[in-house]
């Protein structure tokens, strides 16, 4: 029960963070210690369940399992990782690398369940190696389908989740049948264990981090504030993994009986689960607002502009290069030449000077306009090769095929 309960939801946190403006920092904590929390307590839940089915437990070779396990997920993830970047590199098709992404972490999982190792642990690390690694800066098409592939994957896996406590929610209704005040009391303890000890943890943590990074000549990913370190402590929701966890509780143990208490440690699971996204998730835009808690838009638009300045000055640079060993007519390198510019002010506005943002504000209404236009236009040619499709004998895979360049069109 405490390993199920243990880590917070970084979906339905970081969710909530990106519609208050959270500070950047916060939102990459919650986002971190997610997974690896997800990691840490789906390991000891293993272990847990694991003494509980065998009805034997030896704290010393749990502790070694605990580090092999780890240890061979590292390594299988990283291999695999690896791997698998050298294949993208191969593969020049953004179908095929998205594909590749979709079965390596099923891969990655089952090679290090198989090793002994944990396989939760080995996706992860996977992920991280490919996440930093496999795409170079031009895989364009490869990156923007690959985030909307998984952004859909995401979308489906926490629906499902969440589907199921629906479904197992009669069950636990059952249990709690004649016991409401007794498993209720349960359930409402277990939720402030988890709330308290979380702020117990993070206080010293984040005080002690802050000692120790103190004379760093960067900004850290720590809460600077103790407001911060109260959303930090408020956000922290329970959500997929939780239930993940509950629902996997064997049914059985190995001798043929139940499972001691699985009704009870679902209901109390789905109790922390509701309690804290409804209470925590509903009252954290408020805490935010109270406290005062909001990005540094100074520092991200100043940052936005330095990328923004040498993005355009990279542009500029190889233009240079290529005209060097290239003639090109002075109209054209005009032309690239503002278009780096343009590079640069599409990015952020503030980087061009008064007459020079003005042009390009002129320009972008009248760019604007073409594409409304052009849009019409190109809406009115998918229309008529739709209607196409039902005409007496209209090919479909013509009319497919003329209907994907549309399309292609219409998105540049």
């Amino acid at each position: 029960l405490g390993a199920l309960v243990a880590p917070p939801d970084p979906v339905a946190a970081t969710a909530v963070a990106g519609q208050l403006g959270l500070p950047r920092r916060l939102v990459s904590i919650l986002e971190g210690e997610g997974l690896f929390n997800d990691v840490t307590a789906i390991v000891l839940y293993h272990v847990a369940i694991a003494a509980a089915v065998s009805g034997s437990f030896d704290f010393w070779r749990a502790g070694l399992d605990f580090v092999l396990s780890a240890v061979v997920a590292v390594v299988v993830g990283v291999a695999l990782g690896w791997a698998t970047n050298k294949l993208m590199s191969a593969l020049d098709d953004a179908t095929l690398q998205i594909g590749l992404t979709l079965l390596v972490p099923y891969a990655s999982y089952v090679l290090a369940d198989e090793l002994h190792g944990s396989g939760v642990l080995a996706v992860l690390t996977t992920a991280l190696f490919l996440a930093e690694y496999s795409l170079g800066a031009d895989d364009v098409l490869t990156r923007l389908a690959g985030a909307t592939v998984w952004d859909v994957v995401d979308t489906l896996v926490t629906g499902v989740a969440f589907g199921l406590i629906g479904l197992e929610l009669h069950n636990a209704i059952r249990t709690a049948s004649g016991r409401w005040g007794e498993m209720l009391g349960w359930a409402a303890a277990i939720v402030g264990v988890v709330v308290v000890v979380r702020l117990a943890w993070l206080l010293p943590a984040t005080w002690l981090t802050k000692r120790l990074h103190a004379k760093r000549d960067y900004d850290e990913e720590i809460p600077t504030s103790w407001r911060e370190t109260v959303i930090m402590w408020w956000a922290g929701m329970r959500g997929v993994a939780s239930v993940a966890l509950a629902l996997a509780i064997p049914l059985t143990m190995d001798d043929g009986s139940a499972f001691p208490d699985r009704d009870e440690i679902v209901f109390i699971a789905f109790g922390v689960i509701m309690a804290t996204l409804v209470l925590q998730g509903l009252t954290l835009p408020w805490l935010v607002k109270r406290l005062g808690v909001r990005a540094d838009t100074d520092s991200e638009k100043a940052f936005e502009k330095e990328l923004a300045v040498r993005a355009a000055k990279a542009a500029k640079r190889r233009l240079r290069e290529i005209e060097d060993v290239e003639e090109l007519p002075e109209e054209v390198s005009e032309q690239l030449l503002r278009r780096a510019f343009d590079i640069g002010v599409r990015i952020s506005p503030e980087v061009g000077d008064g007459e020079r943002r003005e042009a390009y504000e002129k320009r972008v209404k009248r760019v604007k306009r073409m594409r409304r236009i052009q849009g019409e236009m190109m809406s009115a040619a998918r229309h008529e090769v739709l209607a196409a499709r039902s005409e007496p004998g209209a090919d479909p895979e013509i009319v497919d095929r003329v209907l994907r360049h549309l399309d292609v069109r219409s998105l540049r």
